[in-house]
């Protein structure tokens, strides 16, 4: 198999110390994440992180606002979590998201929630699919993003694929 798509960080290591420099990624991404949300004001657009250099240990994040932030599924896993949060229908909730990510250029989405949904007793599983989505394939470019949100029923699992196109 072929590389289809590249990794968000690339650094080296021994393979004996290759488990500590992958925890030391996941701990620098999580410390940038609370570090943007703490300290980012609110505005009407959607803003995220485009470039990031650290030289010596030192950060330096230059915050922009996204071209098209609803193409992004980290961005719709947030809002639907937000939502969810206030006791929203959540099938109103999926076709909104679906409703937004067809103003972005995509192929297609798929968006699960997973657990006691609205409260009910048994955790159950609903799902939502507008478009194509080849989770099949190999080479197709699909963006995921999974998300936990806490509610007051208890914990609920949100998943969302984006289907871009297929190289």
């Amino acid at each position: 198999l072929g590389t289809t798509q590249s990794h968000h960080s690339l650094w080296f290591a021994q393979p004996k110390k290759y488990s500590e420099g992958l925890q030391e990624d996941k701990k620098i991404r999580d410390c940038i994440k609370n570090y943007v949300q703490q300290n980012m004001r609110l505005s009407s657009g959607v803003e995220g992180i485009v470039q990031l250099n650290c030289m010596n240990w030192k950060l330096n994040i230059a915050i922009t606002r996204i071209g098209n932030p609803y193409g992004h599924p980290n961005i719709l896993t947030e809002f639907i979590a937000r939502q969810l949060k206030n006791r929203v229908s959540f099938r109103k909730e999926m076709k909104k998201a679906i409703e937004l990510t067809e103003q972005v250029d995509s192929k297609g989405i798929q968006i699960q929630i997973v657990g006691r949904i609205d409260g009910k007793e048994i955790a159950r599983v609903e799902w939502i699919r507008e478009g194509k989505v080849a989770l099949q394939t190999i080479g197709a470019k699909i963006e995921y993003c999974s998300y936990r949100v806490r509610t007051i029923y208890g914990v609920l699992g949100i998943k969302i694929w984006i289907f871009i196109d297929e190289e």
